[in-house]
């Protein structure tokens, strides 16, 4: 982790790491808002050819997604070598149901890179983030750089933090939608989803994946939690939300952020549903799991 306030700290961190990067011969791939990108590109010269990029306000518009999408698949691509990773997945501006995904994303990263070999630097605005995210980020980083070096943090606990945003999700607006389903009834699904999809204006691909994603947790629910499951839908001015309750448990703190194993089965559900859906939002105990899927209304 990495704190900057205006340009020439931030380029006082990320140039020199990836510089030594390419100097060591290890694939870099730089993932951060767009106005970001075009400064580090700009005060890296043609070394910049050498490099990937990725406009993160895109590719980690759902922060659930950025793992699996974005780091574990630059990784995979280079699975000979190690690799240097920048990922800026908190900026200002994210909503606080988009912070408290990435909150939950930046304590999984060093648990899903366990083993790997991989450097990551995750710039955070210490201008313009309030205290609160700041003091957080260094509960979900081991290390701070600094121009010239790096230092421990005495209060990473990553698990705190994903225990922390695993609260039960705030009440919808009215009025809600309700579907009931089981084995029998799950086929309404679907249906259930488009009827609202079209009513919000979502365009016809975005109504597909939408009940692509739905249908997948609905499944889920009939296969592995109990046989059945309740479906709401509402939409505010910006997204269609479309939830799903049943009786599971993701007890796995990395449940739908990895790359699923090629020879496995199972374990790609959550990713497709992350990889589909805007922003995803999860809350799960024991008792039972609620997971809200959010589709923009129209494009940002």
């Amino acid at each position: 982790m990495a704190f900057y306030t205006d340009t020439a700290s931030l380029l006082a961190v990320t140039v020199p790491f990836i510089r030594e990067g390419l100097a060591a011969g290890h694939p870099v791939l730089v993932a951060t808002p767009r106005p970001r990108l075009t400064l580090i590109r700009a005060a890296l010269g043609a070394a910049a050819d050498a490099v990937g990029w990725a406009d993160m306000a895109d590719a980690g518009r759902n922060p659930g997604r950025i793992i699996p999408g974005v780091l574990q698949a630059f990784a995979h691509r280079h699975s000979d070598r190690p690799v240097r990773i920048i990922g800026e997945p908190v900026w200002a501006g994210r909503t606080a149901e988009e912070y408290r995904a990435c909150a939950q994303h930046e304590a999984a990263i060093n648990w899903a890179f366990a083993g790997r070999e991989a450097s990551i630097l995750c710039p955070y605005d210490a201008g313009r983030l309030g205290p609160g995210v700041l003091a957080e980020a260094r509960c979900t980083h081991p290390l701070l750089v600094e121009p010239g070096g790096s230092r421990r943090l005495a209060g990473y606990a990553p698990a705190a933090v994903t225990e922390r945003h695993n609260k039960p999700l705030p009440a919808p607006p009215e009025p809600v939608a309700l579907l009931h389903y089981d084995l029998a009834t799950l086929p309404h699904v679907r249906r259930f989803v488009a009827d609202h999809a079209v009513a919000a204006g979502l365009a016809a691909d975005r109504v597909a994946d939408l009940q692509i994603a739905v249908t997948e947790l609905a499944s889920n629910s009939v296969a592995h939690a109990g046989g059945t499951g309740t479906l709401r839908a509402w939409h505010t001015d910006r997204h269609l939300v479309c939830e799903i309750h049943d009786d599971g448990w993701l007890a796995d703190p990395l449940a739908g952020r990895l790359v699923p194993a090629r020879d496995g089965i199972g374990g790609r559900g959550l990713v497709i549903v992350h990889a589909l859906c805007d922003l995803v939002l999860l809350h799960t105990t024991a008792a039972g799991t609620t997971v809200r899927l959010h589709m923009l209304r129209e494009a940002l």
